[in-house]
């Protein structure tokens, strides 16, 4: 319901998702975090203080903390908003990656705090009170929570956002702790068992863990993770689309924040083309992407000799060469060089980062079977990793 009458103002008649609407997006589901978490700390905080209860205090402040994410969510879009500027050329878009990396660490801290509590209480058990209020405020609690989770999940699928989907699990994890809280006062009334402790500490553990996946996801696209595979194969498969290319290689994605990517690519077209209808193809295919995706992407073009059928032979011989050694092993940029006393077999080789054979071997490896083959011909091999991933 709530997500409907936001849609109507931020995308209506079905808009596209562009940055104003993507900012509208999170600053709305930031905005509706702070008020939540803000109404959960002052009704938890007055129920706790008249009934004394130390563990609804405490879930209180928990809530406090939310709401401070929620806010450092909100500055986090905000920020992200400004436009590109001397000093920041690509724009501000990290922002974003910044904020939800904070709030991953506020996961861990609770986490952390959990357990030591939890841990205090294995070691010295007390009972859990029980009041009626209690158990309403908390129930009312993990409905809240609950509803705050899918919805700021949904809103982070929605415009892809790494902060959001931290806050959903952030209030995910929220629900467990409550529930573990409403469950060890339920059971601790009803027998006498002190249960809370190692609920708590069990809770800590899956919150720790959540939190240092949370920092993993987050962080990866501050450091220059490799591109997402979907989107490589995305990019390969439209430009190969395109009538006169005949392949692609040395896709590199840099991502400067959501919906701020810059790509290069080299783009492999028959040497015996045109260049000047082979740089009009590249002008299209570099204005198609910005408009339809706005991806910023630039092509070198590298002719192929398609018509030399010793390049052709000799690149589908080597290709299933390098095949034997890793079957994502590939080759590029081939090119025969004729000399009075040898041929030289210039060409690059991409390795996979889980090939463990140091370069040396590899060439060697491929230079033994080349050789076999023709005696007087040397391969002069540039290794290199894929910026892909693959």
């Amino acid at each position: 319901m709530i997500e409907n009458w936001l849609a109507q103002r931020i995308q209506p008649d079905g808009a596209p998702l562009d940055e104003r609407a993507r900012s509208a997006w999170g600053k709305a589901a930031s905005g509706m975090g702070i008020v939540c978490n803000a109404l959960l700390f002052a009704g938890k905080m007055a129920v706790g203080l008249v009934s004394g209860s130390v563990a609804i205090t405490a879930d209180a402040f928990n809530n406090l903390s939310d709401a401070s994410s929620s806010v450092v969510s909100l500055l986090g879009f905000k920020m992200a908003d400004k436009p590109a500027d001397a000093e920041h050329p690509y724009g501000h878009g990290r922002y974003e990656y910044l904020s939800g990396l904070m709030v991953a660490v506020m996961i861990l801290v609770i986490g952390v705090e959990l357990m030591k509590t939890s841990v205090g209480k294995i070691l010295h058990p007390q009972s859990v009170a029980f009041s009626w209020p209690l158990m309403l405020v908390l129930v009312c609690s993990i409905a809240v929570k609950l509803w705050m989770s899918a919805f700021n999940r949904k809103i982070g699928r929605r415009i892809g956002s790494k902060t959001l989907t931290a806050t959903a699990d952030d209030s995910r994890n929220d629900v467990i702790a409550t529930a573990v809280v409403l469950l060890a006062t339920v059971v601790g009334h009803l027998t006498g068992l002190q249960l809370d402790g190692w609920l708590g500490a069990a809770v800590a553990a899956f919150i720790l863990f959540s939190g240092f996946m949370l920092v993993k996801d987050t962080i990866d696209p501050l450091l220059g993770g490799a591109a997402d595979a979907q989107q490589v194969e995305r990019i390969r498969k439209r430009i190969m689309s395109y009538p006169g290319v005949l392949g692609t290689h040395d896709l590199i994605v840099h991502d400067y924040g959501p919906g701020r990517q810059f790509a290069s690519v080299h783009v492999e077209m028959d040497a015996q083309q045109d260049p000047f209808e082979s740089h009009d193809l590249i002008d299209n295919i570099e204005r198609d992407f910005f408009e339809q995706e706005k991806l910023h992407l630039v092509i070198h073009y590298d002719p192929i000799a398609v018509g030399d059928p010793r390049i052709r032979m000799m690149r589908e011989f080597i290709s299933g060469i390098v095949a034997c050694i890793h079957p994502e092993m590939s080759i590029h940029d081939l090119r025969i060089v004729p000399g009075p006393t040898h041929v030289n077999v210039v060409f690059d080789c991409i390795v996979p980062y889980e090939v463990k054979l140091e370069g040396e071997d590899i060439r060697k490896r491929i230079a033994r079977v080349v050789q076999a083959e023709y005696p007087n011909y040397y391969c002069v091999i540039k290794l290199e990793h894929s910026f892909t991933g693959k």
